[in-house]
């Protein structure tokens, strides 16, 4: 049977001065845009234990999981190195909604980007309990 086999791409509309969106993205989260204006980002290039993957799901309409956002989505990006990211972000004047917190399967923390959208920012860790809260 023909199946998805993983994330082929994440497009969303900006609401106000994509350039500028685009921008905070390079200059923030690290984004390798190209000359075309996205970015292709390389599961070799990352390094993480769990070998690499891509959570998918649907929230239910009340879901209260993006706010502050009034957004209908929430991008989940894989990161490195969550402590400096989120120092740097900090520096930087960056909204830091919540986090970071250590779960089975990594640290995660939520931050929001110029035009109100929620991004979960996340550093995998192979599943396992003893990460929880750690």
């Amino acid at each position: 049977m023909a199946k998805v086999t993983g994330i082929g791409g994440v497009f969303f509309k900006s609401r106000h001065d994509s350039a500028a969106l685009a921008a905070w993205y390079r200059k923030h989260l690290g984004m390798p845009f190209e000359d075309w204006g996205g970015a292709v980002l390389r599961w070799p290039e990352d390094t993480a234990d769990d070998k690499g993957l891509t959570v998918w799901t649907i929230a239910e309409k009340d879901s209260q999981w993006f706010s502050p956002s009034d957004s209908a989505f929430m991008i989940n990006y894989r990161v490195d190195d969550l402590d400096g990211l989120l120092a740097n972000l900090r520096a930087d004047g960056v909204e830091i909604v919540k986090g970071p917190e250590s779960h089975e399967n990594g640290k995660f923390a939520w931050v929001m980007d110029p035009e109100g959208n929620k991004v979960e920012l996340w550093e995998p860790m192979a599943w396992d309990e003893k990460n929880k809260g750690a």
